[in-house]
């Protein structure tokens, strides 16, 4: 998946534009993953990531928050023979993992409305959205519950790519990383934990909301807020109950933090963006994509 998902778009990037390097983000799993990528990059000596961004995304499994619950060795056995049978986790299993995590919002108040009072549960996109579900294919889900839940091997430093391990203290690009104040996925302190992994500049937000709301959290929200502080590489570990008084605590959305972040850590030119594409990279169907409209 590394092969296929990271390193595959970094090759087709670098491709495309030349000469460039490239400014990574990931969220949840994808940015454990794109963690993982970076620290197999910087074993290579491969120099093509000016920054990393990640959301809501867990390099440390100590403190993983209530999904451990759900990966001690029997349940992982459990899944794993659940998935064998047809070589992957349903959307409908993934979901109800979730939403036992929150069964009082995402359960039983709505068997109340629904149920009880006879009422819709109104509709808004981030619900639309969250409904979009993937599967977990058998392999993958396995590897990730197996090395990283339960042995937490990243952190440990005995995750192997291609049979040999990596570790994130390697990485030197800057890092932009996202905690979300109540989120039930990646708990904030779990995320916080890159800052006992990372040895470069690593720039930390903990944002009002949730695992999805604090991420899709555009600027014009009422009551959106945050905090942010920058902990340049090789500084002393400050743990994340000091870090939040000392941190700068500002309102509306952190985008636009984030968009400046990425901004300084820029070439500072301003150019046309290049056509979609090439001959060998083929640019795929306008948005929304042709995968929706399936039936």
């Amino acid at each position: 998946y590394l092969r296929l998902g990271p390193f595959a778009a970094l090759d087709a990037v670098t491709a495309i534009v030349p000469g460039r390097k490239v400014h990574a983000a990931g969220y949840c799993l994808g940015g454990t993953l794109l963690s993982i990528a970076a620290a197999a990059l910087a074993r290579r000596g491969d120099e093509r990531l000016a920054s990393i961004s990640l959301f809501a995304a867990q390099t440390d499994f100590t403190e993983a928050g209530e999904l451990t619950l759900f990966t001690d060795e029997s349940q992982i056995s459990f899944l794993e023979d659940l998935m064998w049978s047809q070589g992957y986790l349903d959307t409908t299993q993934m979901a109800g993992s979730f939403q036992m995590l929150r069964s009082s919002d995402l359960i039983w108040s709505r068997m109340m409305r629904d149920y009880l009072m006879g009422e819709r549960t109104p509709m808004n996109d981030l619900m639309a959205w969250n409904a979009d579900a993937t599967r977990m294919p058998y392999r993958m889900h396995s590897e990730y519950l197996r090395n990283l839940y339960l042995r937490n091997a990243l952190a440990e430093g005995h995750y192997k790519v291609d049979g040999k391990s990596v570790a994130v203290e390697n990485v030197t690009t800057p890092w932009f990383v996202v905690g979300t104040e109540t989120d039930h996925v990646a708990p904030w302190k779990s995320v916080y934990k890159i800052h006992l992994l990372a040895d470069s500049e690593v720039t930390f937000v903990l944002t009002s909301g949730g695992h999805n709301a604090g991420i899709v959290s555009e600027p014009g929200h009422p009551r959106r807020h945050y905090r942010w502080a920058l902990h340049p590489g090789g500084r002393p570990y400050t743990d994340p109950d000091h870090w939040v008084p000392l941190a700068q605590a500002e309102q509306g959305s952190w985008w636009p933090r984030w968009a400046r972040w990425l901004a300084a850590k820029g070439s500072g030119e301003q150019t046309d963006p290049p056509a979609c594409g090439s001959v060998d990279h083929p640019p795929l169907a306008n948005a929304p994509g042709e995968y929706v409209l399936q039936r």
